[in-house]
């Protein structure tokens, strides 16, 4: 399976284990990210209507240092699945969705006709973060999920009832279970238990496949074993209450 994702850091967060993982499982996956750090959906539709190479290439969770556009990406390969996302912080209002995620999903069927379009759902910061309550107004992250998901589902329904990534369900789903150290700065995602959260519920959204064997341990900070098993079974459990 080749997967593309047009995104920004949160799909970096997203993608940084997802070979791994299939590889752990021997299912044969292929993942490129298209990173701009900060990235919106109307600078992703910017820059493809003016054909710029203004996107890192990532290749199964690593920087290759190759600089291309969306168009060149897309036609490299044959894509059997294409991720679109809003930038973190615009999330949560489907105002700044518009007019260009539709204009860039009709872009990506143009140079990629045969791709399957997923909607990658973000997540919300951190409880108590000054970006939470000073730049996003939130008291609650509770509050900033919940107008995001609204947002996110809207997109999918948009463009046609696309399937959605749940990675910011998955934290909330994690949260409820007490699961810490979910972000690394209050908005990214841990280098360790966030990005592997996300990891598992992109594995499982991809493949359809359990996570609850797979046996990838190879992170890039320490996770307590104790809490690997709690991780799988969040993916495990969302998908089960979404579809």
């Amino acid at each position: 399976m080749n997967v593309i994702a047009i995104g920004n850091s949160f799909s970096q967060d997203a993608t940084r284990y997802l070979h791994q993982i299939a590889k752990a499982d021997n299912f044969n996956l292929k993942v490129v990210n298209l990173y701009i750090g900060g990235c919106s959906l109307e600078t992703h539709w910017y820059n493809a209507e003016n054909d710029l190479a203004n996107y890192e290439l990532e290749l199964n969770g690593n920087q290759t240092g190759n600089m291309v556009s969306i168009k060149q990406a897309l036609q490299s390969e044959k894509w059997d699945i294409v991720t679109l996302q809003q930038v973190s912080k615009q999330s949560t209002s489907y105002d700044t969705y518009q007019p260009y995620l539709n204009n860039l999903s009709l872009y990506v069927k143009k140079y990629a006709p045969d791709a399957r379009q997923l909607i990658h759902q973000t997540w919300a910061y951190e409880q108590g973060s000054e970006k939470l309550t000073v730049e996003m107004g939130y008291k609650d992250q509770k509050d900033m999920f919940d107008d995001l998901k609204s947002a996110y589902q809207k997109a999918a329904t948009e463009l046609g009832g696309l399937k959605i990534i749940p990675g910011g369900e998955c934290f909330q789903k994690a949260l409820s279970k007490n699961v810490t150290n979910l972000h690394r700065d209050t908005y990214h995602a841990s280098l360790g238990i966030g990005r592997y959260l996300l990891g598992l519920v992109w594995y499982k959204a991809l493949s359809g496949r359990s996570v609850l064997d797979n046996t990838f341990c190879d992170f890039d900070e320490p996770i307590d074993t104790g809490i690997i098993p709690v991780l799988k079974r969040c993916a495990e459990e969302v998908f089960e209450n979404m579809y």
